[in-house]
């Protein structure tokens, strides 16, 4: 069973699907692959342009080549039916189809499929299409810097995709999972440095099950430069098991984040959430990142319930109220939750005001930063929240993201100039203090 691709919301529009298909491929030109290098047809804005949602996707050693002589034989690559596929703790995972990422699936390929739908039944591989090998940018940060060039991207929020598996396939060993979080995180720290120029800025990931080592997995990366770190929106799982991030257990960490004033960043992940879809179906599995999605399944993980317990955790266990300071961006999770989200927030508070500080819509819009899908009308987001803490983010090189990063700005026409400004970049070059520039 899998737990793949999330439905996502798309938007109204006037137009019938076939126009709008033919107007967004015209938009989009064609990604081409030129002696190992990827061209993306772009144009340059007239202000600051910061991608909060880029990825990397990992060399073969990644997971690897740090970790402890004596927990090597935790991941591995192993061959099945004549295709290389990792294995984690003993277990074959498919949770993404080739970690190697030799061959990858064509950035934007689900683009359209996100925007219009799949009015035409297509399968899963139909949409996806013809796979490319892999360019350098895609690997390498001073490569990835040339490609941002020609991109029109300034700055980009730089994610691991294969480091995502790590956390659910190790939560019942939380040393060996603390001990692999590190050894991505050296990996990145030499591959893709935490300030990459000063441009690309790499996440590297915090664990919380112990909360001794996610401490000290701050301060490494504090002192080696991270602007930002990384968390799953799932519970940290420990000794004891799961519980959430945001009690007061938890405090001496969210102490040390606030000191430190560096942004968390709670992106899309393999959260374990789906057991729950498992359960109604009647069977086991892990979550398939790229997998071919199912009605039930698709349907349940719509309602984005893991990113939207972890911000109800940061909320109602209190953690922003014990720490006013924190600032949290909320990546790849889309928006179209938020509306109804904080309404429901609002009515337990009714309920039973004395157990909040304040009304918990308005912790809300005053800690979390907003990524919305690119298939999202952001208009009324930027109502709902304020143009200042709404972030833009490509998902790029994905399947599921822009092509074209930054022929996202062309769906904010209609907002003022200075809100476009904010959204395309300033407000990120803000949290992260990235000086515009000269």
């Amino acid at each position: 069973m899998d737990g793949a691709i999330p439905t996502r919301r798309m938007r109204a529009s006037g137009m019938g699907l076939q126009d709008q298909a033919r107007l967004l491929r015209a938009k989009l030109g064609a990604i081409t692959t030129k002696k190992g290098r990827v061209s993306v047809p772009s144009r340059k804005l007239d202000f600051p342009v910061f991608d909060a949602d880029n990825h990397l996707y990992e060399t073969r050693e990644a997971l690897t080549k740090y970790l402890p002589e004596a927990q090597k034989h935790a991941i591995d690559f192993v061959e099945v039916q004549g295709r290389t596929k990792i294995m984690v703790q003993g277990q074959v995972s498919n949770y993404i189809p080739n970690p190697t990422f030799e061959r990858i699936g064509r950035p934007g390929a689900q683009e359209e499929y996100f925007k219009l739908g799949n009015p035409d039944g297509k399968s899963y591989r139909e949409i996806i299409g013809r796979g490319i090998d892999c360019p350098p940018a895609f690997r390498e940060a001073s490569a990835r810097l040339e490609l941002m060039d020609e991109q029109g991207v300034d700055y980009a929020m730089m994610y691991p995709t294969l480091g995502s598996l790590i956390e659910e396939r190790m939560k019942d060993d939380p040393d060996l999972c603390a001990t692999a979080i590190h050894a991505l995180n050296l990996w990145m720290l030499e591959a893709w440095p935490y300030a990459y120029e000063n441009r690309i800025f790499s996440a590297p990931v915090i664990t919380p099950g112990i909360l001794d080592a996610a401490i000290a997995e701050l301060e490494f990366v504090l002192e080696h430069g991270a602007r930002a770190i990384l968390m799953r929106p799932a519970p940290a799982w420990g000794y004891r098991g799961p519980r959430s991030f945001a009690l007061p257990e938890f405090d001496p960490f969210w102490q040390r984040v606030e000191d430190a004033g560096i942004l968390v960043v709670l992106h899309a992940s393999d959260t374990g959430y789906t057991r729950y879809s498992n359960e109604w179906e009647g069977v086991q599995g892990e979550a398939l990142a790229f997998g071919q999605p199912q009605p039930f399944s698709s349907t349940v993980a719509s309602d984005y319930r893991d990113i939207r317990d972890a911000v109800t955790a940061m909320i109602c266990h209190g953690a922003l109220t014990r720490f006013p300071q924190l600032r949290l961006a909320l990546v790849e999770n889309g928006s179209g939750w938020v509306p109804h989200f904080l309404e429901q927030l609002d009515h337990a508070y009714d309920k039973m005001p004395q157990a909040y500080a304040e009304k918990p819509s308005l912790t809300f819009k005053r800690h979390f930063w907003m990524h919305p899908f690119h298939e999202e009308d952001p208009r009324d987001l930027v109502k709902l929240l304020g143009a200042d803490h709404i972030i833009f983010g490509s998902d790029f090189p994905h399947v599921e993201g822009l092509a074209n990063p930054i022929s996202w700005a062309d769906e904010l026409q209609g907002l003022p100039e200075e809100d476009i400004r904010l959204i395309m970049g300033g407000n990120m070059m803000e949290l992260l203090g990235v000086a515009a520039k000269v």
